[in-house]
Formats: C-alpha cells, sequence, structure tokens
C-alpha cells in the first residue's frame, strides 16, 4: 500500500510541474531521484524475507527503492533527454558522496552517556568501505547504462513505452545485483542466492513500476 499511494503521488506531481512548469521539471525530478538514492542507501541495512509459497529468497529492503531509481531516470530521460539524465546521476552520485561523509562526521562524535541506542546507530550506519564502494560503483554502472539502453530504445522504437522501460530497467538491475553481490560478497557470503534473490526481487518490483511510467508518459501526452 505505501509502495503504491507513494509511486502514484510522485509520478502525478512529477508530470504535473512538467505540464505546468517545465523548467522547474528537472529539478523536481532530480530531488525525487536523489531521495531515493539516499533511501536505498539507509534501508538496504535491512534485510528482507520473500516468500513466493514455492520458494522464499532474503533481499536488502533497498530492492523495493532500486527500481524507482530507474524509472526515475526514465522519467527524466523521457523528457530532457539522455545528456540530461546523465548529469542527474552524476548529482545524485555527489550527494551520496555526501551522506556519507556527515555519516561517518557524526559517527566520529563521542555519544551522550544517556543514549541508549549507540551500539544499534553504529551497526546500522557503520558501512564497511567495501559495501559502500561496491554500492558506489554499482550505481554509476547501472544507471548509466539505464539511461543510455533508454534513450537507444526510444530513437529505434519511439512507440514502445512500456518496452523502453521494462527493457532498460530489465538490463540495469540485473547487472546491478551482479556487480554489488560480487564486489561486497565475494570471499564473505554464498554469492548465488543472493545474486538470485535481488535479480527477482529488482526486476519484478521494477515490472510492476513499469505500469505508472506508461501513464506518466499518457499523462504527459495528454496535457500537451
Amino acid at each position: 500500500m505505501y509502495w503504491i499511494i507513494s509511486l502514484t503521488v510522485v509520478t502525478y506531481v512529477s508530470a504535473f510541474i512538467i505540464n505546468r512548469h517545465r523548467e522547474y521539471g528537472f529539478s523536481a525530478l532530480v530531488a525525487f531521484y536523489t531521495i531515493y538514492l539516499a533511501a536505498s542507501q539507509i534501508v538496504a541495512s535491512r534485510l528482507i524475507e520473500f516468500d513466493l509459497g514455492f520458494y522464499t529468497f532474503f533481499a536488502p529492503a533497498a530492492v523495493f527503492l532500486y527500481p524507482f531509481l530507474s524509472q526515475a531516470i526514465d522519467m527524466i530521460n523521457e523528457v530532457y533527454g539522455e545528456k540530461k539524465a546523465h548529469v542527474a546521476i552524476i548529482i545524485a552520485f555527489l550527494t551520496q558522496i555526501l551522506l556519507v561523509t556527515f555519516i561517518l562526521m557524526t559517527n566520529s562524535l563521542s555519544p551522550a552517556p544517556f543514549f541508549e541506542y549507540e551500539d544499534a546507530w553504529q551497526g546500522i550506519f557503520s558501512q564497511s568501505i567495501r559495501i559502500t564502494i561496491a554500492s558506489w560503483l554499482s550505481f554509476l554502472l547501472f544507471q548509466n547504462l539505464d539511461a543510455y539502453v533508454f534513450a537507444w530504445m526510444k530513437r529505434n522504437y519511439p512507440k514502445q513505452v512500456f518496452l523502453r522501460s521494462a527493457s532498460s530497467d530489465l538490463l540495469s538491475l540485473t547487472l546491478d545485483s551482479l556487480i554489488f553481490v560480487v564486489l561486497a560478497f565475494y570471499g564473505v557470503a554464498p554469492l548465488v542466492p543472493l545474486i538470485i534473490g535481488q535479480i527477482i526481487a529488482k526486476n519484478f518490483i521494477g515490472l510492476l513500476d513499469t505500469p505508472w511510467f506508461v501513464w506518466y508518459k499518457k499523462y504527459l501526452e495528454k496535457k500537451s
């Protein structure tokens, strides 16, 4: 329910801003995009269970947010073009460097003697350098790939809105799962179950949110 409501609100607000104030649309989409990325970095530390009835797998809670990233970059690409999409990726990436820097800065400070949650705080926000670098590298690769594939599909199949969104998300989210898990957990945890879990979860959710992108496109065309 939270997922449906938030995606619906952001999709409508983004399309509304672009139609009424196109000069502010790019800034609004980048803001949403950056929030998605920051939130995914935070909630990634919580592992959740996916029970399909016939198969159960585990994945970081951030799998619910990664498809939002792909949709947001597709929304930027659709209206403002591939070049602006790459600019948005760089902006979002720089904000993540700041986010990690601020967390490290606050973690270096001494906690108040009556603060009871210091161990929990440090456990959640003290990510290893290896995981952080893996996350950054996979983000840069899979998001730039998403932007390139989407733009290529748009040029070659301009009327296939669902196809270009779904195919770019499928390829980029799969690549992200492979790169991140291998870089972050090689030699530490079993790779195959983690890779399978992330690929299934991310692509399933990514496919589910594609109709919202189609609605976004039709809304823009209708208002135009």
